[in-house]
């Protein structure tokens, strides 16, 4: 006779479990827990990139904007265009004679108006003694010397002192070759100051400088300072370090400015 649990037969009662609510239990913790440390090592590693992007921006930030320098190859140059190539156009003729003023030179006496004879009426004004003959000219005055005065251009050399202008310490020069300076040698000119030192200062001062054709400081500015107290420092190293090497440009000497980086750091 078959054995019975109530009418259900023993062979058909199936048996425990061997997996129940306490292994979910400890699924669900483990996996859990898990879960937490990697959110919290990915929040981390998000933290840490923000921070160094922050830093870098700060960084730039306070980086200083120097002029651009665009360094220019001028060798093996296109030949130029054909409008480029066309003869300029002949210089006008010149068809009259005396282009000065007609009024002749002389020292005129001062007489009544009702005396001045007819030929002293033709004396040139003090404006035009300059240019004027003593015998007169007879064509138009276009500004010139009458063309009686024996005066040749070549033979009279009028030196004339024109004094380059400067170029502003933003503008763009291309060059061949930047001004050169030995930073080890500008470095070693520098003299700490000593209130700097007694308060721990450190930092960087970049200087622009503007450096003349033959190498001599024409001017200076501050244009990147960590610390004020450093800027005078900076600015007497670059007076004692003499003449730089100054700019080429198509193969001569010009004046631009350049950017010096002075450091100061305690030992």
């Amino acid at each position: 006779m078959e054995a019975k649990v109530g009418n259900v037969p023993i062979d058909e009662i199936p048996l425990p479990c061997p997996y129940g609510a306490a292994e979910l239990k400890a699924f669900i913790r483990r996996y859990t827990i898990r879960g937490l440390l990697v959110s919290i090592a990915l929040l981390a590693i998000f933290l840490i990139t923000f921070y160094i992007f922050q830093k870098i921006e700060e960084q730039r930030s306070k980086a200083p904007k120097l002029a651009p320098m665009v360094r220019l190859n001028l060798e093996n140059l296109p030949p130029p265009t054909d409008e480029s190539a066309m003869d300029a156009p002949p210089p006008p003729t010149q068809t009259m004679l005396n282009t000065g003023p007609a009024a002749r030179a002389g020292t005129p006496v001062p007489v009544p108006d009702a005396q001045i004879s007819p030929d002293l009426k033709d004396f040139a004004t003090v404006k035009d003694i300059a240019r004027a003959s003593a015998a007169g000219g007879d064509g138009v005055d276009m500004g010139g010397f009458a063309a009686n005065i024996d005066f040749d251009a070549a033979k009279t050399p009028v030196k004339v002192d024109i004094k380059e202008k400067e170029p502003e310490p933003d503008e763009f020069i291309a060059v061949e070759k930047e001004p050169g300076v030995d930073l080890a040698k500008l470095q070693s000119l520098v003299t700490y100051p000593e209130l700097a030192r007694r308060a721990g200062v450190e930092g960087t001062v970049i200087v622009r400088v503007l450096v003349a054709k033959d190498g001599s400081v024409t001017r200076m500015l501050i244009e990147y300072s960590d610390n004020k107290l450093l800027d005078q420092a900076a600015e007497e190293a670059i007076r004692k370090y003499g003449r730089f090497t100054p700019a080429i440009q198509n193969g001569q000497p010009i004046a631009c400015w350049v950017s010096i980086p002075i450091r100061f750091k305690l030992r």
